[in-house]
């Protein structure tokens, strides 16, 4: 527990109380002066009792579950209060200690003694009541926020892992072109800036990107690999208005890197198809299928790329998404699902 409430709220609480304690007490007698004073005693009391309890008291022994003690401490603080109250009184405002009773009490008559103590815990009850429900209000936004930063901080650490990946298999294919001193080196190089210049820039911190952007960043890095392998074929159809449409960045690049890593038929073309439509109950449904070489070891095949995708997914949407992947007539097909996001 932290005294982390501003010091004019405190200011604020104690003062409005304490009027509204004088202007009652007041009436109730008609006697301002004598309410005036008699407050005055009595706050240079509460205050002190009621910070005792809630930074001293609560932490060292309720936090601990040391209930006994807490009650014996208390009890205590209640007879020092007790005690300080009714020689106050009688000193320094009247000898009368307990005017509001409507009859002549003396210091350490039982009924005495219960109302103040009954008068302390209620004011304990209630400022603590305050004082903690502010505390916790502010204790769980601080734990939102928190969670929102954790959250950020491991999107951006999966989509910071995606990335190299990714320059790490392109430089990959740009210095087996080197080997074989191809004359697309160049196009290659080209190409890998603008895809540079996208991730370096378009989408740094940045949630959402346009759809129809990420897919010019998909076509770009299409071109890179059609350079680099010799019978591909690839087709992307659009079925849908995507003009508004919003995606994570990158959430699709690693499913493409899985087609042109996995696909292919020893001394046939490569062919990948991209779907992309939007549902009926406005669900951004993106498909793609490639052939591929069959291999009892294809299941045990592990990349960080889909990995990361489906964690990022999970962070991002929680359980709101579809990630399907089958097999179909020699067709290796994997579809994602994800709610659909407008700029608007």
């Amino acid at each position: 527990m932290k005294f982390d409430i501003k010091l004019q709220n405190h200011l604020w609480f104690w003062g409005g109380y304490f009027i509204l304690n004088f202007l009652r007490w007041g009436a109730y007698f008609e006697d301002y002066l004598y309410s005036f004073k008699s407050n005055l005693v009595e706050f240079s009391l509460h205050i002190p009792l009621v910070y005792f309890n809630l930074f001293f008291l609560v932490p060292k022994y309720v936090l601990k579950s040391k209930y006994t003690q807490y009650a014996l401490y208390l009890v205590l603080s209640l007879f020092v209060v007790y005690l300080l109250k009714t020689s106050l009184t009688y000193y320094l405002i009247s000898e009368d200690i307990w005017p509001e009773a409507n009859n002549e009490y003396h210091p350490f008559d039982i009924n005495h003694i219960i109302a103040v103590c009954i008068g302390e815990l209620y004011v304990l009850a209630m400022a603590s009541s305050v004082y903690l429900t502010l505390t916790w209000l502010k204790e769980r936004e601080r734990n939102r926020e928190l969670r929102e930063n954790q959250l950020k901080i491991k999107l951006k650490y999966l989509k910071n892992q995606m990335q190299p990946h990714f320059f790490f298999n392109t430089l990959n294919n740009l210095y087996a072109l080197s080997l074989e001193s191809s004359n697309k080196v160049p196009d290659v190089i080209l190409k890998l800036s603008g895809l540079m210049e996208y991730v370096l820039y378009d989408i740094q911190n940045t949630k959402w990107v346009p759809l129809i952007k990420e897919i010019d960043y998909i076509q770009n890095y299409i071109e890179i690999e059609k350079l680099r392998f010799k019978n591909v074929e690839v087709s992307f159809n659009i079925e849908s208005n995507i003009d508004v449409v919003l995606v994570p960045p990158l959430i699709y690049i690693s499913l493409i890197e899985n087609a042109f890593k996995h696909g292919g038929y020893q001394n046939e073309n490569l062919k990948i198809k991209i779907n992309c439509s939007i549902t009926p109950d406005q669900k951004l449904d993106f498909e793609i299928l490639n052939n591929f070489v069959f291999s009892p070891n294809l299941k045990e095949k592990k990349g960080i790329g889909l990995q990361n995708t489906k964690k990022r997914l999970r962070l991002l949407f929680k359980d709101d998404f579809v990630f399907e992947q089958k097999i179909k007539f020699n067709f290796f097909i994997i579809r994602l699902q994800i709610p659909i996001t407008n700029e608007d």
